[in-house]
């Protein structure tokens, strides 16, 4: 019998690192030279530019302040791939990153190389320090953050080509919605919400604390097409009675009828899924809808949104992780909460404001990048992500 093969920790860190940035690449693989350069609208960033910001990350938090003698690949990349650290310095305005035709993607790709092979020699002779471990594990699920927006983007960037082309012919079908509607009673009470453990988890997520609730019922599962079809075909975008004033205002500026990425073509709606256009599945938890749509229909049920620590409290009761869920909280620090030093402390707590929570996870995050304390975000009118919804009363 062979002697099993001992991993040292510093040999586990090197895989994990090397796995998930391999995956970033993975990701990009099924595209054309030409897709990695588009940028549609100021949501959506180009996807060279994710990996070269991703890329940047590395660079400039770990490499540079800790590695002697480690030479910057490009001394341009900093204000190329900076995406929001006022701390790190100036930075190419988010709208402008689709006009960068320059760095190539090739030239992306060779500073991909480039760091990972100082990090893998880095990883391989220092020991990290135990603050040096929490910036690289948040690091590595900043990574795949933006492994979760390259999808989102691309989907977008394609979804928006008239020709309606495929990422990926084969890419995964999801399992459709199939129990039947009902709702999970709660009692009043206290309970707590927010991260407890020794794994990893964002700020955001910090402190556990105490949250009274009344009692309260929520979905067991999330609405459907089919469902969100009888909204649209009761004229559920001409009833400005069930939509907040700024979403009335937003479906009337934007002549909005349907989730993104819904067509009616032929006397059939048609839904646009990285696979290509393919007629809707009624039994598909509806998708790409914003929180004012999802609180329209809400609205239209009789019913609500959950709020974050209602849906918190109740998620081992159902099954969750084919989309985002929108809530009816707002983006608000928890009690004692504090910002970290340095740049690291822009990562979350500056975009509290105007915000709501989503939670759980979707079809696009990476596996074991979820958890039921995240806290997702986004502002009220963005459907570009992978949101859906369950109702509560």
């Amino acid at each position: 019998m062979k002697n099993p093969i001992i991993i040292s920790p510093q040999e586990q860190i090197k895989e994990k690192y090397h796995s998930i940035r391999n995956r970033s690449a993975e990701i990009c693989q099924p595209l054309e030279i030409e897709d990695y350069v588009v940028q549609p609208i100021v949501d959506v960033s180009p996807p060279k530019w994710h990996l070269g910001h991703t890329t940047w990350f590395f660079e400039t938090f770990i490499l540079i302040p800790n590695f002697p003698d480690y030479k910057v690949f490009d001394s341009q990349y900093n204000f190329v791939f900076n995406s929001y650290y006022e701390t790190i310095g100036s930075r190419v305005i988010r709208t402008d990153r689709g006009n960068l035709s320059r760095p190539s993607v090739a030239d992306i790709y060779r500073y991909l190389e480039y760091v990972d092979k100082n990090m893998d020699y880095f990883l391989s002779n220092y020991n990290l320090s135990e603050d040096l471990k929490k910036l690289f594990e948040l690091g590595l699920n900043h990574e795949q953050q933006h492994q979760e927006l390259l999808l989102t983007d691309i989907k977008y960037i394609l979804g928006h080509n008239p020709l309606f082309p495929a990422y990926d012919e084969n890419f995964p079908s999801e399992k459709p919605e199939q129990e039947s509607l009902e709702m999970i009673n709660f009692p009043e009470g206290i309970y707590e919400i927010g991260f407890e453990g020794d794994g990893f988890c964002f700020d955001n997520e910090l402190n556990r604390h105490k949250v009274y609730l009344n009692s309260f019922e929520i979905s067991n599962r999330l609405v459907t097409n089919a469902e969100y079809l009888e909204f649209m075909n009761d004229n559920g975008y001409k009833d400005f009675r069930h939509w907040h004033a700024e979403g009335w205002d937003w479906v009337k500026e934007n002549n909005a009828k349907s989730p993104l990425y819904w067509h009616f073509i032929d006397g059939k709606w048609m839904y646009y899924t990285l696979n290509g256009l393919k007629e809707i599945n009624p039994d598909d938890a509806v998708c790409h809808i914003n929180f004012f749509e999802a609180s329209a229909f809400a609205s239209w049920k009789g019913l609500r949104l959950p709020t974050e620590a209602e849906w918190e409290v109740a998620s081992e009761k159902f099954d969750w992780g084919k989309r985002w869920e929108w809530t009816g909280s707002a983006y608000l620090p928890y009690p004692g909460f504090a910002k970290e030093a340095g740049a690291v402390g822009e990562y979350n707590g500056k975009f509290m404001v105007n915000q709501m929570v989503l939670r759980g996870s979707s079809v696009a995050t990476p596996i074991g990048h979820s958890r039921k304390t995240y806290r997702n975000f986004f502002q009220t009118k963005l459907q570009w992500q992978f949101t859906g919804m369950r109702l509560a009363k």
